[in-house]
Parts: C-alpha cells; sequence; structure tokens
C-alpha cells in the first residue's frame, strides 16, 4: 500500500551538537516524523529554502505539515514588535509562508502546528496576540511542555475528527487574535483562546495550537493523512 508523502518544515540553526560535531543544521524533533508514521504516511523534512520554490515542491507532496517553532516576525502581521516576542527567523517565516501559499492554492491537504496554525492564520490576513499566560509548562518554566483542554465547535472538520473535549500538550506563549480571511475556530481553551482554526471548502486546511507530536493521539494526523491518500 502506498503511503502519502507528508512534507514537514524544519528548524534552520546556527549551532547543533551532537556527537564531536557542532554546526550549522536543519532539525525537527523526533516526535513529528513518528506521529506521520503512526498515521500511516511517509515523513519527508522541508528545511527552509527560496520561496520561488515551494509550489514545485507540493506539487511532489500528498501533504503539507508546518511545524512548531520561533515566533512569527510582527511586521508580517502589520504589528508593532512586543518586548516579550521572540527573535525573527526570516529564512522561516518566508520559506513556510509559501508552503501555506502554494498549498492552499493547489489544494494539498494542509496542518499548521503551533507555529504552523499562526503563520497560516497571518498568511491569510490575521493577526496574533502577542503574549498570553497560561499555556505553557507549571510557571511557565522554559521547555516544560503543559497540559490543558481544548473544546471543538460542532459542526467543524475538526469536530469530526475530534468529537468532544480532550486534553491536550501545549508549549505557547502566542496566540490568534484577528482571524484570517475565510478561517473559521473550530476550538477553544477554557479561557477563550483560539485552539484550532480551518478554511472551510473542497480542501483539508487546519491548524491546531497544541503540540500533538509531543503526545500519543494520532487522530489529527490519521486525518491528514487519509486525506492525502488517493481515496482522500
Amino acid at each position: 500500500m502506498n503511503r502519502p508523502l507528508i512534507g514537514i518544515s524544519t528548524y534552520l540553526e546556527a549551532s547543533v551538537r551532537w556527537g564531536v560535531w557542532d554546526l550549522p543544521a536543519t532539525l525537527l524533533p523526533a516526535g513529528y516524523a513518528r506521529l506521520v508514521r503512526d498515521a500511516g504516511g511517509t515523513a519527508v523534512l522541508l528545511p527552509p529554502d527560496s520561496p520561488e520554490l515551494a509550489a514545485s515542491v507540493v506539487a511532489r507532496l500528498d501533504a503539507v505539515v508546518v511545524a512548531g517553532g520561533p515566533d512569527v516576525e510582527p511586521a508580517r502581521y502589520r504589528a508593532e514588535r512586543d518586548p516579550r516576542t521572540g527573535p525573527a527567523a526570516p529564512e522561516r517565516d518566508g520559506w513556510e509562508a509559501a508552503l501555506i501559499g502554494a498549498a492552499l492554492e493547489s489544494g494539498t491537504p494542509l496542518l499548521g502546528i503551533c507555529r504552523g496554525m499562526q503563520l497560516l492564520n497571518v498568511v491569510r490576513g490575521g493577526t496574533l496576540r502577542q503574549h498570553l499566560d497560561g499555556h505553557a509548562g507549571p510557571g511557565g518554566a522554559t521547555g516544560v511542555l503543559g497540559t490543558h483542554g481544548v473544546t471543538p465547535v460542532p459542526g467543524t472538520r475538526y469536530a469530526s475528527v475530534v468529537p468532544g473535549p480532550c486534553d491536550v500538550p501545549t508549549y505557547h506563549h502566542q496566540a490568534v487574535d484577528r482571524l484570517g480571511a475565510g478561517l473559521v475556530a473550530s476550538a477553544h481553551a477554557a479561557d477563550g483562546t483560539v485552539e484550532a482554526v480551518e478554511l472551510p471548502g473542497p480542501g483539508w486546511v487546519l491548524g491546531v495550537q497544541w503540540h500533538p507530536e509531543m503526545g500519543d493521539d494520532v487522530r489529527v494526523m490519521r486525518a491528514l493523512a487519509a486525506a492525502a491518500s488517493p481515496a482522500g
């Protein structure tokens, strides 16, 4: 059986240590590839590249995942930088925005995870809230995930995949503010934070604010893989 080929965007880091090496590297937490595999797909890593190549890359894939990572540059949504916003990642912003645009244009199934959901919203003309508390580890500890509940919005694509409230692994300090054109909120946290967005229509476009690759719930990724299969 042919497994759908699912491209996942990656980090670009100036200094990464492994073995005897300390070198620039493109990298991705292994949980992403594991989640794709467990959902029935084959993962392909997509390091930052020229945005002009995005359409030709997406054309060779069955689905695209835009992974979590650094904060989106506020200038992309015409906002002043909050002092708590992290350093810019212009290579990732440009490349991933182009991947999102190419996937939307071609109808390729698309999943945005954390930063990926936020960038999807920005590409569609939406804005971000640059800081909020309570969506990371205990006391906002650096590098420690938290857990909280999310509730689906009835009638949405997300609700058809995950029909009831569930707890999710979470680590973010930014969130959707004004929704981008055509996007609808499809899940919320108890404090009202938008936890999932989607683009209604024949295509499969979903963003989730949490980190499914850090847990064992494969339902969202399995739905992406199903949409990416020939019968999807």
